[in-house]
């Protein structure tokens, strides 16, 4: 894939950000409410540095992955920290080395910024990604928990 390109996602990106933003919630059985996508996406130009960021890979003029990502205050440490919050590569193109270049490019953007760590979570069960997660990350011990659901 040399012609493989990792960019920040521009406006003009909208339609196809949004096909992958919805692949990736249907790939975990998942939706948002449909005024999710332009408040989300809207944020990605925001001068405020704690807003999500989004870098895409684009192939041949299309765009075939994304990764959202932002920065965030740490309690344990005094830099800040960068969270990893959604990556997704189209089916057509898993394996192929989109979801390592864009968790590459995540991490230059954190040395940029001066935050020493980013991380993220991923179900158990997603054991494709997680091959690629052991390669270039670290597992913990750690478990995700959650406030339930209001009723």
């Amino acid at each position: 894939m040399s012609n493989l390109i990792i960019r920040g996602v521009e406006r003009a990106d909208d339609v196809e950000w949004r096909r992958l933003r919805t692949g990736y919630l249907e790939f975990y059985d998942s939706s948002v409410d449909a005024a999710v996508y332009p408040s989300t996406f809207g944020r990605f130009f925001s001068d405020d540095p704690y807003d999500p960021r989004c870098l895409v890979a684009e192939l041949d003029g299309a765009l075939v992955g994304l990764v959202h990502f932002f920065q965030h205050r740490h309690a344990w440490r005094l830099e800040n920290v960068v969270y990893l919050q959604d990556l997704f590569a189209d089916p057509e193109v898993r394996g192929e080395g989109v979801g390592r270049k864009l968790i590459e490019a995540v991490y230059a953007q954190a040395d940029d910024w001066g935050c020493p760590q980013v991380y993220w979570t991923t179900q158990t069960s997603n054991e494709t990604a997680r091959r690629l997660y052991d390669r270039i990350g670290v597992a913990t011990d750690f478990m995700k928990y959650q406030r339930p659901p209001k009723t």
